[in-house]
């Protein structure tokens, strides 16, 4: 089984860190509001970063750790981890 971790960026500038399962099942009902409190009124407008993990424990603890950052952490983290092809 996988488990996703992953940030949206919201339509204030601000960043939802969530994990799921099901990626595209849970990007669908953030963007339809259903999916968090937090994103009801801040309606998500690009996934921007995604980690895969083996065990929904592992996922947790990652989550839990991006929650911590500050915002300026968060861009670095998607920067740094972003794919721009040449």
């Amino acid at each position: 089984m996988s488990f996703f971790v992953y940030i949206l960026l919201c339509n204030d500038g601000s960043y939802y860190t969530g994990y799921t399962q099901n990626l595209a099942q849970r990007i669908k009902l953030h963007t339809n509001g259903k999916g968090a409190r937090y994103t009801k009124s801040r309606r998500p407008i690009k996934l921007a970063f995604v980690e895969l993990f083996d065990s929904r424990s592992q996922a947790l603890k990652r989550e839990k750790n991006i929650k911590k950052m500050s915002h300026t952490q968060k861009q670095k983290l998607i920067i740094k981890n972003s794919y721009s092809p040449n």
